[in-house]
């Protein structure tokens, strides 16, 4: 499985990390997926859990100017090439897309595929609009998508 964002915010640039604001709930939702407590790992070991369960992190665009970190301040955007990224992915599944900015930028680019295209809400915190159960519940359908044995995958320490 590929989740596609937008664009990293101000704080994931700065810590050269996905969903890095400690108010984006991606870390929680995906969390909640794979059945691990992403958000008490680390970064690595976050990114190795969701390695571990099938799934990969990229963005719908390669580059843009924005001022602050919302989407709809995105200008300029330049695509990310997403067509030949899944062409290079033979084992790939699904497609999921983290927000609306996402899905619009990345669906037309991927119309005509076999992927199962999925429509995501925002993990973002400037997305207050849908309550965290109803995320939670949205974002639990991707569990059917994993592929990979979790059993392997780090999990957060005891205590």
């Amino acid at each position: 499985m590929l989740i596609l964002g937008s664009l990293p915010g101000e704080a994931s640039l700065a810590a050269r990390q996905y969903y890095a604001h400690p108010q984006n709930r991606f870390w929680h939702l995906i969390g909640g997926v794979t059945g691990i407590d992403l958000v008490a790992l680390d970064y690595e070991a976050r990114l190795a859990a969701v390695q571990a369960a099938g799934i990969a992190l990229w963005d719908t665009v390669a580059s843009a100017r924005r001022n602050g970190s919302l989407d709809s301040a995105i200008r300029h955007a330049e695509h990310a090439p997403l067509a030949d990224l899944v062409a290079r992915l033979p084992q790939l599944r699904a497609v999921a897309f983290n927000g609306r900015k996402a899905s619009t930028i990345g669906r037309p680019q991927l119309a005509g595929t076999q992927l199962a295209l999925i429509d995501l809400p925002s993990s973002s915190p400037a997305y207050a609009a849908m309550p965290l159960a109803e995320k939670e519940r949205l974002w639990g359908k991707l569990g059917e998508f994993l592929t990979h044995p979790l059993a392997s995958a780090p999990r957060a320490p005891h205590g």
